[in-house]
């Protein structure tokens, strides 16, 4: 049979998952010449039309893929199977172990699935790793932690955070499980020590015994008591020492999954933090990442593509190229929405022709339903910057997410709720979603007292006024507080006066209709968001359609 340009004979390629993070892997494998049949659950998803094949099989299908794989290996040239982000790695090695293609043991590839089963290895193994317990349900009165709280309770079969949470009581425990449990597709829930400390992803390929690192990044982790990756920094600011003892850990708990043998080809992620007591391993993946990192940010910050190496090692070949062509930093950082509904979405052109900005992925559209992230696949988008220095990276990113501007439609009950209009009060302290803005005690005294103007369902602005003007808040304004996004008060004020065209200029003495408590409590609570929603709450859009600033 003649080769085809890139020198493979087996040259059709399976791949699992046409989303966004298997973009590259549909890309790259179409550049070295190879056939792609990529298989999703979803006939519209992102990447289907682009591959040579589409066929629309459940991924959780895995003897409905091995039918598929088994038809095209007598049709000849199928050269290996892969995914990359997705939860299917043991569907990859359940295909190649029936069918003699490439990759891992199943059993290996349940291993790095199953978190019960991963604990296990890792604690026969003696790998750091967290003291865990295994629920099917609420537990009864008598149930007591086998280590001390703080605890995480997550699902033992599911990415992206979902149904992840910290407990700091048995109380939370009995609200957290449920939430886990909705999450498993096996009905387990996983209780685990919580480890304070730094947090770090790792890519790495596997082939013939060997583990090869393709990128250590730190992960930026928010918004508790769930755990909010709100992006990565490409390489990880890590000293050498400290980067050696993590990565030491991370290929001893890649061995004891069994995801190293001499016969295996294939590719492992890892979190990790680093404690007051040394490494510990939160988990371990047998795929590249799902967060930007092997697509994306190790690309940019190294010049080796490592989804070409899981290519490669995916049809058995030993990847090349894996030495870094350069040291840049890649900065990736996501931005998100109050609860609400998408009316309109602003500054993206501006955002992503900024300077080193390299990507920008949009998760939602006008007329998306949005909700404050509880898990990580709840975000409103991703920006990723690259540049030769690590500080230029990280600022042309966190500017290029504020820049991004997202108005939502009013009236709505979900985001009157989280604003608590219509009563006007203060900001709720504490508790999850948080406020925009973190108010010291005294400055919410001050909030409390301020006027508050009793604004009619379509208040009357007098011909020839500007708009409402608004009660100033001058101790907030010049608090130099910032939401958590990074913007300012006055960044904040700007881009609602942008959004709804009304000056709200400050005026001590305002003659009505003017804004007062309720509209700083607005923005204090849900950003430009929650204050430029307030505005179209009680002025209608075609009021604002004939007021110019």
């Amino acid at each position: 049979m003649e080769e085809d340009r890139a020198g493979f004979r087996q040259n059709r390629l399976i791949i699992l998952g046409a989303g966004v993070m298997q973009g590259p892997a549909i890309i790259l494998a179409k550049e070295m010449g190879l056939e792609t049949v990529v298989v999703d659950g979803d006939p519209g998803a992102l990447w289907a039309s682009r591959a040579d094949r589409f066929e629309h099989i459940d991924l959780k299908d895995k003897e409905g893929i091995e039918d598929l794989a088994v038809s095209l290996q007598k049709e000849g040239r199928l050269g290996g199977i892969m995914t990359a982000g997705t939860d299917f790695s043991a569907t990859v090695a359940w295909v190649a172990g029936r069918l003699g293609l490439p990759g891992i043991p199943y059993e290996a590839a349940l291993n790095a699935s199953d978190k019960e089963r991963m604990r296990r290895c890792f604690h026969a193994a003696g790998i750091p790793a967290p003291q865990f317990v295994v629920l099917r349900d609420l537990p009864g009165r008598d149930f007591s932690l086998p280590f001390s709280y703080p605890a995480v309770v997550k699902p033992v079969d599911n990415m992206g955070g979902r149904g992840c949470r910290r407990v700091d009581s048995p109380e939370d425990l009995e609200a957290a499980v449920p939430g886990a449990l909705k999450f498993s597709r096996s009905g387990r829930v996983i209780l685990e020590e919580y480890l304070d400390g730094p947090e770090f992803s790792v890519d790495a390929l596997v082939y013939r015994g060997k583990i090869v690192i393709c990128g250590l990044a730190d992960r930026h982790i928010f918004f508790p008591p769930y755990f909010i990756e709100m992006g990565h920094t490409m390489p990880a600011a890590l000293d050498p020492g400290s980067a050696d003892i993590l990565l030491a850990a991370f290929k001893d708990g890649v061995r004891a999954l069994g995801l190293a043998g001499k016969d295996c080809f294939g590719a492992a992620k890892g979190d990790l933090k680093l404690t007051s007591r040394g490494p510990r391993i939160g988990e371990i993946a047998a795929r590249l990442s799902g967060g930007y990192m092997s697509g994306w940010t190790y690309p940019y910050a190294s010049g080796v593509e490592v989804t070409r190496g899981a290519i490669m090692a995916a049809l058995g070949r030993v990847p090349r190229n894996l030495t870094p062509a350069r040291s840049w930093t890649s900065a990736e950082r996501a931005f998100i929405s109050i609860p609400g509904r998408v009316r309109s979405l602003c500054g993206l052109e501006e955002a992503g022709a900024a300077p080193h900005v390299k990507d920008l992925f949009l998760r939602v559209q006008p007329g998306s339903r949005v909700m404050f992230p509880e898990n990580n696949v709840a975000k409103c988008g991703n920006v990723i910057t690259a540049a030769a220095g690590r500080e230029t990276a990280v600022n042309a990113a966190d500017s290029a997410v504020r820049a991004i501007r997202i108005r939502l439609e009013a009236p709505d009950a979900e985001t009157d709720a989280f604003l608590g209009i219509p009563a006007g009060a203060s900001p709720a302290e504490g508790g999850f979603p948080p406020d925009a803005f973190s108010l010291t005690p005294a400055l919410a005294a001050l909030l409390a007292d301020l006027p508050e103007p009793a604004l009619p369902p379509v208040p009357v602005v007098p011909a020839g006024r500007p708009g409402p003007s608004l009660i100033p808040f001058p101790a907030f304004a010049e608090s130099g507080l910032r939401d958590y996004q990074g913007r300012t008060v006055e960044e904040s004020l700007a881009m609602v006066r942008e959004l709804t065209g009304f000056p709200l200029m400050p005026d001590a003495k305002p003659q009505s209709p003017f804004l007062g408590r309720g509209f700083w409590a607005a923005l204090i609570r849900g950003g430009y968001q929650g204050a430029a929603y307030y505005v179209d709450r009680y002025f209608p859009a075609e009021f604002q359609k004939d007021v110019r600033i």
